[in-house]
């Protein structure tokens, strides 16, 4: 599998208005994306540290992935990004490895990007998500 970089990473917060003004404010963090994802029933902000997207999501909806995390266990970290030449064969080689899956096949995510997200019984405990190259990076799930 070819992890070409860390696309992102992720955070689940309650309010985006007010993660942004805290990023903002804390950090002198701006937005470069910001993003309705209605498939995923999230928002989200992308933060630029370095080349690395601070991905911030919220919900959009009570049934969302976001919801039931941030219900189930709070604001806080939530998935960590791969970015990889191709989630098509990344997806394959974690199958060949009997790595458990989430996604299959590939699905679009923000930005345009096809994503897959990975298991966390089968990376010992880290939701990952798989994210394709392209132009780099105004992503996001």
């Amino acid at each position: 599998m070819d992890v070409t970089r860390i696309d992102q990473i992720a955070i689940a917060v309650e309010d985006l208005d007010e993660a942004i003004a805290f990023y903002e404010r804390a950090f002198g963090l701006t937005v470069s994306s910001r993003e309705r994802i209605e498939s995923d029933g999230v928002e989200e902000a992308m933060l630029n540290v370095a080349g690395v997207s601070i991905q911030l999501l919220a919900p959009t909806r009570e049934d969302s992935p976001i919801a039931r995390y941030l219900a189930r266990s709070g604001p806080g970290l939530h998935h960590l990004g791969f970015g990889v030449s191709s989630v098509s064969a990344a997806l394959d080689h974690l199958r060949a490895e009997d790595v458990r899956l989430i996604d299959e096949p590939p699905r679009p995510g923000g930005g345009g990007h096809q994503i897959a997200f990975v298991h966390p019984k089968g990376t010992g405990g880290v939701l990952v998500e798989l994210v394709e190259d392209g132009d780099h990076h105004e992503h996001g799930s």
